[in-house]
């Protein structure tokens, strides 16, 4: 019998509200919260098969710890959801699929920069709303109680942008979100700003000649990271394809020159550096920090743009699929000069670093966590979760035959006396009961504290935060 990975893969149209789950094992008692993750829920609109990973309609997951675990799950009925559930067609160009419009209507959406609106990535908070987020021009609000869509959010209000990204930064000291807008024309723009209750304010603007792909950046207390790697999107290939019913997926591709970081001031907007990089892609950081004249930057890095077009559900769902070899890779940016370097901290497949933030961010740091996929189980998704030792690579790991955990969620204990004091939360997905479970583990030990049954399988999610009742600041990028 081959994997059981494929489940992952699978639309789940059941929503439950509210349900109280049997809890298997111990919670800790400090452990109160709201855990809310996004992702996948539905992998087809119509009669139309949804090809790429990216595509499929939202769908947020929802726990209450409280002395017991609540579970709640919900489709965000985005414009996207309401025109597919509605009319069974898809309304606007998802990454791998074109939308089932006329041709005048797929190029007006192409030259007015209709995105979707389909927010499939994670969540934030802005102010004291909870939203799902995409690459998007808009956020999707929701109640934290019901997971009900309560209004919309744009994103791109006091910025120059079309879009803007998935992963904002969270930045204590300052208590601001930290993202970047992007503008795509004859140059594409990314543009470095910061938000909070009331105000936006636009620290740089970036120009490029093409359009990289930038899924999410690096910060530091000083400065902004933002990898300029030799993959993205041929504009023009991307418009003329609307005609042809081509998508952002058939548009990727290398372009012929160099990568390089650039590093900017978070305060001047200067650019203090441009440090040229061998070719490579990037979709997460898991820190950054100053280290005398070098900026260290700890990222999973894979070798081309085959970390996107891989991601293909034909080929995920395969039972053999071929997967893109993510490295755990700790890169050195000199500020005075020079190339970047870099060192393997730990060989892949592996993804979704979580550490302990915001308190870690930009920070020196000892511990990130990681979903790996097991090269010998021929499986497309993560069979275990593990905790890294940074730089040595050392890890302890739990795993389980036929199991496929999902994003690791560091929770820190309050009174936490180390760094890996607390608890490690992952939604893993069970291959042979063919449904889902809440995991916590000891984040120290990796051993299981407890683990609350669903009672139904959700489809492998992607993003999540946790947001404590005594401190609700989010707990990732």
């Amino acid at each position: 019998m081959g994997p059981t990975h494929s489940i992952g893969f699978e639309t789940q149209r059941e929503e439950v509200l509210g349900e109280r789950l049997p809890v298997e094992g111990d919670l800790p008692a400090w452990l109160t919260g709201r855990y809310v993750q996004n992702g996948p829920g539905q992998f087809e609109v119509g009669e139309t098969a949804l090809r790429h990973w990216f595509d499929p309609l939202a769908m947020l997951r929802g726990f209450r710890i409280d002395d017991g675990v609540v579970y709640t799950n919900r489709f965000v009925r985005s414009r996207d959801f309401e025109f597919a559930r509605d009319r069974g067609r898809v309304r606007t160009p998802f990454p791998g699929t074109p939308p089932d419009r006329p041709v005048w209507t797929r190029v007006w959406q192409a030259l007015s920069s209709e995105f979707p609106d389909n927010p499939v990535i994670g969540v934030a908070r802005f102010g004291d709303e909870l939203a799902a987020v995409t690459e998007s021009a808009v956020a999707l609000t929701v109640d934290p109680e019901t997971l009900a869509t309560t209004g919309r959010i744009d994103l791109t209000d006091g910025v120059d942008a079309d879009l803007t990204l998935g992963h904002p930064h969270y930045d204590p000291a300052r208590e601001t979100l930290v993202n970047l807008g992007v503008s795509y024309g004859l140059e594409t723009t990314y543009t470095l700003f910061r938000r909070d209750d009331t105000t936006v304010e636009t620290t740089a603007s970036l120009t490029f000649d093409d359009a990289p792909y930038v899924h999410s950046f690096a910060l530091t207390e000083r400065f902004a990271v933002i990898p300029s790697m030799p993959f993205g999107l041929d504009r023009t290939a991307l418009l003329v394809g609307t005609a042809t019913r081509q998508t952002l997926l058939d548009a990727f591709e290398r372009f012929d020159r160099v990568g390089e970081f650039v590093v900017v001031d978070r305060e001047t907007g200067a650019v203090v550096a441009r440090v040229e990089a061998d070719p490579m892609f990037v979709y997460h950081h898991a820190n950054a920090f100053r280290d005398g004249d070098d900026l260290v930057v700890d990222l999973v890095a894979y070798p081309d743009e085959r970390a996107v077009t891989d991601l293909v559900l034909a080929n995920l769902r395969s039972e053999s699929p071929s997967v893109p070899q993510g490295d755990l890779r700790r890169y050195r940016l000199p500020l005075n000069g020079g190339r970047a370097t870099f060192e393997t901290v730990r060989e892949g497949q592996l993804e979704f670093p979580v550490v302990d933030y915001p308190r870690r961010l930009g920070r020196p740091y000892d511990y990130v966590y990681v979903a790996e996929t097991s090269s010998k189980s021929g499986a497309s998704l993560p069979t275990r979760v593990a905790k890294v030792s940074v730089p040595d690579g050392k890890a302890v790991a739990w795993s389980e035959p036929e199991t496929y955990p999902g994003e690791p969620m560091f929770v820190r204990r309050p009174d936490a006396r180390s760094e890996d004091d607390g608890v490690v939360l992952s939604l893993v997905l069970d291959g042979r009961r063919d449904r889902s479970f809440l995991l916590v583990l000891d984040a120290a030990t990796m051993s299981e504290l407890a683990r609350a049954p669903l009672p139904h399988r959700v489809p492998y999610g992607f993003h999540g935060q946790f947001y404590a009742d005594d401190a609700p600041t989010r707990s990732m990028a």
